[in-house]
């Protein structure tokens, strides 16, 4: 039997499989005006052709809690009732096909008001829509405008705006809420010692870095049903310990695990186990599997169930990861946009049953005459 083919369960909740898509950012809602940030038919078509693929799980990418949150102007978001509204059109039709809808709630911090990769690098001017950004402090993100500095009323307000976002993302028919900690956004910046230079109780220490981000936790466990689960993500080192050109104190992995236990406690479920930063830049080889370690040590050291991303391309290695237990669940990225139906080629090679849509079933599965 199939490792990759088996159910999870995550508190009341079972998963079909342990094929999940991964949180991908697409660019595409409006900018400006009612219909900011609202889904619109791209998403779904986008994230229900991976659902009647087969994917166990679909993630909606990366949602703005409030409007500076957004990475671009066209990022979606669910701050208001319309961006509910039409989120509910989405969640349904992914559960329409027997996958589990979660969404991805994130702020980007001194990376938001950035342009479409497709605009070409840099920020966009206010004058042009964008918008001034906030973080931990004011230095910049590398070749963008810097922030201003959080009050610690501010903070205390984005964590009232992630809780509120979940509230919606729940009213709009989602099972499975994540909270992003990754990539260099707001809240990895305040957890990694390289973004945050802070001096009082939200800088400094392990503890005081981590205060921000659990707040947001924990607020957000507080509003979710205590029989859904909620996960994090987390970039598991921003390879600069690794990077022996860089003398910053950087994120490391025995931090992820500290940050694992802290998560446990406050009932998070899953951890979705990313890197930050460029590995190449740290002379780190970028191969397959190249972040599955990080994932395989949470999993080892704490017991915590993990998922793990990063190039896996392949049934085979997919399988591998799950069945020798070096993560719970795979998630998968680009390589369903290469190819939404992986999860059905995924199963017929691996002696699973794939779970096509009963449209679709009737005409692709083998019957006896």
């Amino acid at each position: 039997m199939s490792a990759l083919f088996t159910p999870l369960a995550l508190r009341s909740l079972t998963v079909p499989n342990r094929v999940w898509m991964a949180p991908m950012c697409t660019y595409s809602a409006a900018a400006q005006g009612p219909e900011a940030g609202v889904p619109t038919d791209f998403h779904l078509t986008h994230l229900a052709s991976r659902a009647a693929g087969g994917a166990g799980l679909v993630m909606a990418e990366a949602t703005a809690v409030r409007a500076e949150g957004r990475i671009s102007p066209q990022d979606l978001g669910l701050w208001n009732s319309a961006q509910q509204a039409a989120f509910a059109r989405v969640a349904a039709a992914i559960e329409s096909y027997g996958a589990v809808p979660a969404i991805q709630l994130a702020h980007a911090g001194r990376k938001a008001s950035n342009r479409r990769p497709w605009d070409g690098p840099g920020a966009v001017p206010e004058e042009e829509g964008g918008w001034a950004t906030v973080s931990t402090g004011d230095t910049a993100f590398p070749g963008l405008p810097a922030p201003r500095a959080l009050t610690v009323d501010r903070i205390e307000q984005l964590v009232g705006d992630f809780a509120a976002a979940a509230e919606r993302a729940l009213a709009a028919g989602f099972r499975v809420v994540e909270v992003h900690g990754a990539h260099g956004y707001l809240l990895n910046t305040f957890l990694s010692p390289a973004g945050n230079d802070r001096t009082d109780s939200y800088g400094g220490s392990f503890e005081n870095r981590l205060r921000f981000p659990l707040a947001v936790v924990e607020a957000v466990r507080a509003v979710w049903p205590e029989d859904l689960p909620v996960l994090f993500r987390t970039s598991a080192t921003d390879w600069l310990t690794e990077n022996p050109d860089d003398p910053r104190e950087g994120w490391t992995g025995e931090d992820t695990v500290r940050l694992a236990k802290e998560l446990q406690a406050r009932g998070v479920d899953l951890l979705d186990v990313s890197t930050g930063g460029v590995a190449a830049k740290a002379r780190i080889p970028v191969a397959p599997g190249y972040q599955v370690p990080f994932a395989e040590r949470v999993r080892a050291e704490t017991g915590m169930p993990t998922g793990a991303v990063g190039l896996i391309t392949e049934p085979v290695q997919a399988e591998e990861i799950v069945a020798s237990g070096r993560a719970d669940t795979v998630l998968l990225g680009r390589q369903l946009l290469r190819e939404p139906y992986w999860a059905h080629r995924a199963a017929a090679e691996l002696g699973a049953e794939p779970r096509w849509p009963v449209q679709y079933g009737y005409a692709v599965t083998p019957r006896r005459r």
